[in-house]
């Protein structure tokens, strides 16, 4: 196992990124190339960081091969929501980029990290991240890489504040996963009297999260069987209550309801044991079409 960290040149990931290096290579056109800047219409440095968000949200591969569900968002002809204005589509690109862990911080964070604490601060993240790469031997990445990692993860799922002056507002309004509204931020003083920021992602119920993106990602999982039980729904690796941050009742509420549109789906409560449990598992594309209203 590898850590990857880096590669964003600290840009966070734009709404129309992603819809826009999509075309870019439907076009036949490469990152690599000189007019690359023109087409794009971006600096150089953001160039490589749309190269970069389309692998991490699982729309490239990494040989920059549009994925399945890059073309089923994104395409011109039948693409879903190549807009991004559903909110169900935001949710399954933080779901893909969590699985696809091209960038580590986004796994390790949904599916490690949060089991220790719901609350931290920017030194808790980077000594858990060193220590994991420490743990695997891996010696490439330095502090400040990961610094710069945690920076821009913290960008990605928080509201911008007007505390900090040096942002530009506008430009962070422009952040992908800001409807989301996942992630807040507080201000404690420490035993030294001095001012720390602490940022969280609480188990939530997730009133906005549709069901059938829950369904989708546990139809996208190889970890499950037909028969899946709830702590596994709600604790294990890649997991919907692992990735989108749901507490016992929010997965619960999105359990009623995949019992409720998938036909072939049971919820049973027997002997203390929970599990939903598949006479057949539908197709996940078949489950988002539903969804998107085909």
């Amino acid at each position: 196992m590898k850590l990857q960290f880096s590669g964003h040149d600290s840009f966070i990931c734009k709404h129309f990124w992603l819809k826009k290096g999509y075309d870019f290579i439907v076009e036949g056109k490469n990152f690599n190339d000189e007019m690359s800047v023109v087409d794009l219409g971006v600096g150089k440095n953001m160039v490589t960081a749309i190269n970069y968000w389309l692998k991490a949200y699982g729309i490239t591969d990494s040989s920059n091969q549009i994925t399945e569900l890059g073309h089923y968002l994104f395409n011109n002809r039948n693409g879903r929501d190549p807009y991004l204005e559903d909110l169900g589509s935001i949710w399954l690109l933080h779901y893909s980029l969590v699985k696809a862990d091209k960038a580590s911080i986004y796994n390790l964070f949904f599916n490690e990290f949060r089991k220790e604490k719901f609350s931290f601060t920017r030194e808790y993240l980077l000594n858990f991240l060193l220590k994991k790469l420490k743990s695997i031997d891996q010696n490439n990445v330095n502090a400040s890489t990961v610094n710069s990692d945690i920076s821009v993860f913290i960008r990605n799922y928080l509201k911008p504040g007007y505390r900090n002056r040096k942002l530009d507002i506008e430009e962070e309004f422009s952040n992908l996963f800001i409807d989301l509204q996942f992630m807040e931020n507080y201000q404690s003083e420490n035993a030294e009297e001095k001012i720390v920021e602490w940022y969280q992602i609480e188990n939530d119920v997730r009133v906005d999260l549709p069901a059938e993106i829950v369904l989708f990602s546990i139809l996208d999982s190889e970890n499950y069987g037909d028969s899946i039980s709830f702590i596994e729904l709600q604790s294990g690796y890649n997991s919907p209550g692992s990735v989108f941050a749901l507490n016992e009742e929010g997965l619960y509420n999105k359990i009623e309801r995949i019992v409720e549109i998938c036909s072939d789906a049971t919820y049973t409560q027997s002997a203390g044991v929970r599990e939903l449990q598949f006479k057949s598992k539908p197709d996940k594309w078949k489950i988002l079409n539903e969804y998107y209203g085909n």
